[in-house]
């Protein structure tokens, strides 16, 4: 299936498609105002709307439910519970773990108990508020410490050894202990989640998704009816931002509609309120990290002891694979000869945590960068010079005699290895990061920095660089495919079909460029057809980062056989061979003769040659054993890196980014004007995180949060007035589509560089104040006002 696509002659690199930056295909229909959402989507005839009924516990035993003053208002048709479902009444999620509507418990406050049909969206909301819950409260669990004491977990601890951690680290000639925290974060994409549910004959549906995943969505939506997949059909034209949020989370949302519109045999809209929507969806998973590190007097790690405990919310979601990566993560970029990571995957009264852009990924790298903060803090050192020390390099690792436990993998022979086993072949970190220290004049800035805070007493500056090595591919490795069509029509325009979703990110812009690349033909020729499961089965979810690297080859291949297919029929007409066709600038040539593309697809179609065809494309080399957690996951590493100044305010807390510097690997871009808005962006949303955004929960585990009132994302104040961002100029070493690397995910780690700066000023504060500052800090992330001021004055 991936041998090398068909050797035909190619423009020159310069006449591609690929590497321009048009606007992205959607770009006037979205300031126009013509963009339409699931919402916007004119509803059939009879159309009603359903709205959620929510527990007010985060744990209890549901006893019954009074819905007679609901029932009595004008307009309200039915009131669905899970009596209703005619199928399994649980989600078809991997662990099977999760209610589609609560049976006779509920596990977290925001809980979906049932469901209000009624004939518009307003009287739905106002008669699931006169619902009435008989409850009976349970011991509920809220905090991830107690829920590991107490062995509540929603999977079984998943353990990570190389070499032998204990003994390295009595061995080390120095060491460091640690705890901190960081929490969730919100998605809050702009479009809430909304599904509307059209029943059609013969027990046909259609479901209208704001979905990641719309073959997911079909498979819930026909286990939840009992009915076979080909009855459910998903579509999904873009969604108003997803980041992972609406990879599993739709698919509930779409099984309510379906439920409700079967209940009263009419088409559903349900779309959650942003209250609603913050209450009852998952969020990124908070972590709760202790570490033991050892390392020598130049900074060198030499071994590392770290326990990852990840609040899961009440059931398993993503949080398997998630927890996963944050495993493969937990190294960044850094070699470190002996580890043992623990990751145990707790069970909380919370809502399931879910996907988020960087998939456990970020919450790995923050354990790795903050151990290196400290570390260099504790030796008086350089942090980018203890960072470039321990990259990963070709250079023999030091051998260890010594038996090792049981179940710990062998130290390997050179410092290129991850602990997972995957050799970093396609490293350009110790050229990067050099290269951004020039950019940036860091020796030069931390001198500034230390001489400003010497003469200030009140504002401290931070400055530090942070490296990214994210891995690319589903560690799932069935997922890592993708399939698509391109048709050809009598005029010459073109149509694509392919198992991606736009959520704003610019997937559907590069795939038309790839396309019209393969075909030379102009880009206006190539149209992108909404995402349907009627089209392209069982596609995987645009997540992972791989939606160009997949969706975007499998199209790639699709328009290269319809271009084969003319190509070989032209070398019949001009009686020329089929490597003497060429196809650029909406022209095919030959030696004899060019023709208008369309004028050849005329013809053609006369000649009764196919003028579609279909494409497919899986991963090469990756593999993965989840027995013995070795293998290659990842089919290549995405890299970068960023240098952040920020100061903070030691009356206050407050804090503000001064400037930014990055330098970012996507290989050979495909779009640059996309790539470098998908950095900024990601780093955006990766300082909100690590910053502002503090998920609130009350002693009773009802989340305070719910909106921009109480829920603090970043805004254009909070970014500095330097914001640069330059591009590796690098192709990527893996074969993949025109050279390039995702750019999805990887530039969110990007903003890890925000907090390694809060800490460099916070500990400038603490040394001020003669208080504790070489090594590990009392702060935990978000770094918020009030915890910055308490870190720069804890004792």
């Amino acid at each position: 299936m991936n041998a090398p696509l068909a050797a035909l002659p190619r423009k020159a690199l310069a006449e591609s498609a690929c590497g321009a930056s048009p606007v992205h295909e959607s770009a006037v229909a979205h300031v126009t105002g013509q963009a339409r959402y699931v919402d916007d989507i004119p509803a059939p005839a009879g159309t009603l709307h359903a709205a959620p009924v929510l527990s007010p516990l985060a744990h209890g035993r549901l006893l019954g439910l009074d819905a007679s003053e609901a029932l009595v208002l004008p307009g309200v048709r039915a009131v669905v519970t899970a009596a209703d479902i005619p199928g399994d009444r649980w989600l078809a999620s991997f662990a099977h773990d999760e209610p589609i509507l609560a049976l006779d418990e509920v596990f977290y406050a925001g809980q979906v108990v049932a469901l209000v049909v009624a004939e518009d969206e307003r009287t739905a909301r106002a008669a699931a508020a006169c619902v009435r819950l008989a409850l009976e409260p349970l011991p509920a669990v809220l905090d991830v410490e107690q829920a590991h004491a107490q062995g509540h977990y929603v999977l079984p601890p998943v353990h990570l050894c190389r070499g032998d951690a204990a003994a390295a680290l009595a061995q080390a000639p120095h060491r460091l202990r640690g705890r901190f925290r960081a929490g969730g974060q919100e998605h809050y994409y702009l479009e809430t989640q909304v599904a509307l549910a059209i029943p059609h004959e013969q027990d046909e549906w259609t479901i209208l998704s704001s979905t990641q995943h719309p073959g997911e969505v079909q498979h819930w939506v026909a286990h939840a009816l009992a009915l076979a997949s080909h009855r459910v059909r998903v579509q999904c034209r873009r969604m108003g931002g997803g980041f992972g949020g609406k990879e599993t989370q739709a698919g509930h949302v779409a099984v309510w509609a379906a439920l409700a519109a079967r209940r009263v045999g009419a088409p559903v809209k349900l779309r959650l309120g942003r209250d609603d929507d913050m209450r009852i969806t998952g969020k990124r998973h908070p972590f709760s990290y202790s570490y033991d590190v050892g390392f020598d007097a130049e900074g060198r790690l030499l071994a590392l002891d770290l326990t990852m405990l990840v609040d899961c919310g009440f059931s398993a979601d993503l949080s398997g694979p998630v927890a996963d990566r944050a495993i493969f993560h937990a190294d960044n970029a850094y070699f470190i000869p002996h580890v043992a990571l623990h990751s145990y995957r707790c069970r909380t009264h919370r809502q399931s945590f879910t996907a988020f852009r960087g998939f456990g990924g970020p919450q790995g790298m923050l354990a790795i960068e903050t151990i290196l903060g400290d570390v260099a803090r504790h030796l008086g050192l350089d942090p980018l010079e203890v960072r470039r020390r321990n990259l990963y390099d070709e250079r023999p690792c030091p051998a260890w005699t010594a038996p090792l436990p049981p179940g710990a993998h062998p130290l390997p022979a050179r410092r290129d290895t991850t602990p997972y086993q995957m050799r970093v072949e396609d490293n350009v970190l110790p050229a990067l990061l050099p290269a951004l220290a020039q950019r940036c004049r860091w020796h030069e800035r931390r001198a500034a920095v230390a001489a400003f805070n010497a003469a200030s007493p009140v504002i401290q500056r931070g400055l530090a660089i942070t490296p990214v090595k994210f891995g690319i591919s589903f560690t799932a490795t069935q997922f890592n495919q993708a399939g698509a069509l391109v048709h050809i029509y009598t005029d010459g325009s073109v149509l694509v079909h392919h198992g991606g979703t736009e959520m704003g990110q610019g997937l559907h812009t590069k795939v038309l460029q790839i396309v019209a690349d393969e075909l030379g033909v102009p880009l206006e020729r190539v149209r992108i057809a909404a995402s349907d499961t009627a089209a392209i089965p069982n596609a995987s979810a645009t997540a992972a980062s791989s939606g160009t690297d997949l969706n975007g080859r499998a199209a790639q291949r699709a328009a290269a056989k319809v271009r084969e297919q003319l190509a070989a029929f032209v070398a019949g007409l001009d009686g020329c061979g089929a490597g003497e066709v060429r196809f650029a600038g909406g022209w095919v040539s030959s030696p004899a003769r060019r023709r208008a593309f369309d004028e050849v697809v005329r013809e053609a179609y006369a000649h009764r040659i196919p003028l579609w065809a279909e494409g497919f494309y899986r991963t090469p080399k990756i593999h993965y054993d989840k027995a013995t957690l070795t293998g290659r996951p990842f089919y290549y590493f995405a890299y970068g890196a960023a240098c952040t100044e920020v100061a903070i305010d030691t009356l206050t807390g407050e804090l503000r980014v001064l400037a930014m510097d990055i330098l970012h690997d996507v290989g050979r871009s495909l779009n640059p004007a996309l790539d470098i808005g998908q950095i900024e962006g990601g780093f955006v949303q990766g300082m909100g995180w690590l910053t502002t955004e503090e998920l609130v929960w009350d002693e009773q585990g009802r989340l305070w949060t719910t909106g921009a009132s109480t829920y603090k994302i970043p805004t254009a104040g909070d970014l500095p007035l330097r914001f640069r961002v330059e591009l590796w100029p690098q192709p990527n070493r893996e074969d993949n589509v025109f050279g390039s690397k995702a750019v999805g995910e990887p530039p969110f780690m990007l903003a890890l560089s925000v907090w390694e700066a809060v800490r460099d000023a916070v500990a400038s504060a603490r040394r001020r104040a003669g208080l504790p500052a070489d090594g590990p800090l009392p702060l935990d992330a978000p770094a918020t006002p009030e915890r910055i001021w308490r870190a720069c004055h804890a004792a």
